[in-house]
């Protein structure tokens, strides 16, 4: 799965990565341990589908037809064998799909007495693009727009820590992604594997991470020596 992920590309040079229009407001703030329940930026199709638009979504999809926002069942994470087929993702997988900017993102292997954090990071340092769905609850006039993560079988730098991993997406497979035309989900199937494992480079850290209170760049500083 992927439960917590970094944010420190932001401000303009996030929206130009990304050739999308900044939100008003731009928020500026690096964010190093980004949790459910939290805004994420995101990217999308604007609503007349030629440009792109840097917003910000609450992490946790809440479908349209949802009485409440508050659900009993996690959507941070949409799976990518199911998420064509499940109720809360396949009108969003079809129609409404958006990247999730990541300068990298926390997993946890178990070693015997306890979990070890790691940070995987893209190897080139230059922001990632997570496979995202977005969804936009309304009722008596209260709106939320909010985005889920897909998430596939792990690549081989990845497996020794977790067999899952978020849907990373290149280039050409982002335009993909984000085209509105692209409603057939036999057509969007092949986009949702693992990436190569060449984009990512992996390292143990801290337990400071745990704390989804927590706070700065020192949480995805190497330890000093690898953990066991």
């Amino acid at each position: 799965m992927c439960g917590r992920f970094i944010q420190c590309t932001v401000g303009e040079p996030l929206a130009e990565r990304f050739q999308a229009a900044p939100a008003p407001g731009l928020a500026a703030t690096p964010r190093y341990n980004v949790a459910p329940t939290q805004p994420v930026w995101a990217v999308r199709p604007t609503a007349t589908g030629g440009d792109r638009e840097l917003v910000q979504l609450h992490w946790g999809l809440i479908p349209a037809w949802a009485r409440e926002p508050r659900l009993t069942y996690s959507t941070i994470n949409a799976r990518a064998e199911t998420v064509a087929e499940k109720p809360a993702f396949r009108h969003a997988f079809r129609h409404r799909r958006c990247l999730i900017p990541a300068d990298g993102f926390y997993e946890w292997r178990r070693n015997a007495a306890r979990k070890q954090p790691y940070c995987i990071a893209p190897a080139d340092g230059r922001p990632l693009a997570f496979a995202g769905l977005w969804e936009r609850w309304e009722r008596d006039g209260h709106i939320i727009e909010s985005c889920t993560i897909l998430i596939t079988q792990a690549n081989e730098l990845i497996a020794p820590i977790h067999d899952r991993m978020p849907v990373i997406l290149g280039p050409a497979d982002q335009d993909r992604w984000l085209d509105p035309a692209m409603i057939d989900p036999a057509a969007l199937r092949p986009l949702l594997v693992p990436c190569p494992a060449t984009w990512l480079r992996v390292w143990p850290v801290g337990s400071g991470v745990n704390n989804p209170h927590h706070e700065g760049p020192a949480l995805w500083e190497p330890l000093a020596a690898p953990a066991n």
